[in-house]
């Protein structure tokens, strides 16, 4: 699936593959996860991306794997879109330096379509290097509502990379997302009904 074919997560049921790695025609690899999540809704899944805002919550998401979550100037509680998440993890064996910037679901889908699809959250963004001005590719964590709770439709698509790494991200996307479906609900119910 290319990048601009992202509007077929709108469509029911599911796509060929939901949960695997390939690299693409263009050279790039592309990495899909199917994570379900009992018990969350899409607007969980958008407060975490809003709460995450240090080192220690940060960890919580991937106690092995992340080791420094912090942000730039244009995050604010609540708030993460137009902001850059700055992170320092391992993707299998390698520690990686990111800078995510997160963008608009409307820069890549047609969110006219979103009440009709039930989504209920779409997070996406740019990935890059943390220290360096190269641009490494995109990733959408696409939510939608279900009877049970959500599924989470993770997809990224990296450019050029090996499909060694596209490997490891599919399995650390599949740990940090089930963390992230086991901790959000109580999480959620704790830190919202304090506020």
């Amino acid at each position: 699936m290319n990048l601009e074919d992202a509007n077929r997560l709108l469509e029911p049921g599911y796509l060929p593959t939901e949960t695997g790695y390939m690299r693409l025609p263009n050279g790039d690899v592309f990495v899909a996860v199917l994570t379900r999540m009992p018990r969350c809704a899409g607007k969980m899944v958008d407060w975490w991306f809003g709460y995450v805002g240090d080192t220690q919550k940060y960890k919580t998401w991937h106690p092995k794997d992340h080791l420094i979550g912090d942000w730039d100037e244009h995050w604010k509680p609540g708030h993460y879109v137009g902001a850059s998440h700055l992170v320092h993890e391992y993707i299998g064996d390698e520690i990686v330096k990111l800078r995510i910037t997160f963008r608009e679901p409307s820069d890549f889908f047609d969110t006219s379509k979103f009440e009709e699809a039930g989504v209920g959250a779409a997070v996406c963004g740019n990935v890059g290097l943390l220290e360096e001005d190269v641009q490494l590719g995109h990733l959408i964590h696409f939510v939608r509502d279900t009877d049970f709770g959500c599924e989470m439709r993770s997809r990224f698509w990296l450019f050029k990379a090996e499909e060694g790494l596209g490997r490891a991200l599919m399995q650390h996307c599949i740990e940090e997302m089930g963390n992230l479906a086991d901790l959000l609900p109580d999480l959620y119910a704790k830190e919202t009904t304090t506020q």
